[in-house]
């Protein structure tokens, strides 16, 4: 959890420097949307997928007329479901994440651009919730760290309201010494101040 708020603190003095250096042209924004989440590898038996939400914050800072780079901060529901339980309902593997990408954003047309760069995950909570127990069962089997590459695209629809869609791949071992990563889509909503 120290490593989160150390990292928070960096985010945002990295934002104010930023808003320093490209005061016209840089912006601030919230964005929010639902992820579709699973994990994928040779050591994970095709399970099924989670549905859940993000919420977080971002800046974006022009480097050129046509190039941005974009740093973020958000929180992000992902897991998995194990669908072959007897009794017909869905047992839920929750992992919550602080989600830091920093992309490059390349825009093609006016206000449609792609986006890439690297994320990287920091697990703030681990559960398995079963249906019909009356708590969910805290666990601690997957890595506190995730490397992850994100790709997406996005069109801002406004000068201040975007829609985005984005595959995010984690290239960090879900658990030690195993063939599982994450794997999750995403799509959502946000708007620039």
């Amino acid at each position: 959890m120290k490593k989160v708020v150390a990292l928070l603190i960096f985010m945002t003095a990295g934002t104010s420097l930023f808003a320093q250096s490209w005061s016209d042209e840089f912006q601030l924004g919230v964005k929010a949307g639902a992820n579709l989440s699973t994990v994928t590898g040779d050591d994970s038996s095709d399970p099924g997928h989670r549905t859940s939400f993000y919420a977080g914050l971002l800046a974006e800072a022009p480097i050129t007329e046509k190039l941005s780079l974009q740093p973020e901060v958000f929180y992000s529901r992902q897991g998995f479901d194990i669908n072959d339980n007897p009794n017909g309902s869905d047992t839920e593997y929750q992992l919550d994440y602080i989600q830091v990408p920093v992309l490059l954003k390349v825009y093609l047309v006016d206000g449609l651009n792609i986006q890439a760069g690297p994320q990287f995950g920091f697990k703030v909570n681990e559960d398995i919730n079963i249906p019909g127990a009356d708590d969910d069962i805290d666990v601690d089997g997957v890595e506190d760290f995730d490397f992850q590459l994100t790709s997406g695209l996005e069109y801002k629809i406004a000068q201040s309201v975007f829609i985005q869609a984005r595959y995010t791949y984690g290239f960090s071992e879900l658990v030690k010494d195993t063939d599982t990563h994450t794997s999750y889509f995403s799509a959502g909503i946000g708007y620039m101040f």
